[in-house]
């Protein structure tokens, strides 16, 4: 999924453009199909790829400053929502109204 992006793009486009992409296009199909730890890896050589660096703290540095999360933390995030929302519902009926 990733090849397609950066083939259509390619050098083109700004990195949020492309980071923007692969956040809506492609994560949320490789969290129904893949771990969430191999994941992590997935994301963090994407940004060595487009950056050019293998330095780990450069990406994690870039992942920072474009507010990209690694999908374990993206995951975390979206449980406490859930769970929040599910206390906070009187019955199941009305949590189907929150979606």
């Amino acid at each position: 999924m990733l090849k397609p992006i950066l083939g259509k793009v390619g050098g083109r486009a700004p990195e949020d453009v492309i980071l923007e992409l692969i956040r809506s296009k492609c994560l949320p199909a490789l969290h129904c199909i893949a771990d969430i730890s191999s994941l992590a890896f997935v994301v963090n050589r994407f940004f060595m790829k487009l950056f050019q660096t293998n330095n780990i703290d450069i990406v994690n540095y870039c992942r920072a400053q474009f507010e990209f999360d690694l999908p374990s933390t993206v995951v975390e995030k979206r449980s406490k929502t859930f769970v929040a929302k599910y206390r906070s519902c009187e019955n199941i009926i009305s949590l189907c109204k929150l979606a």
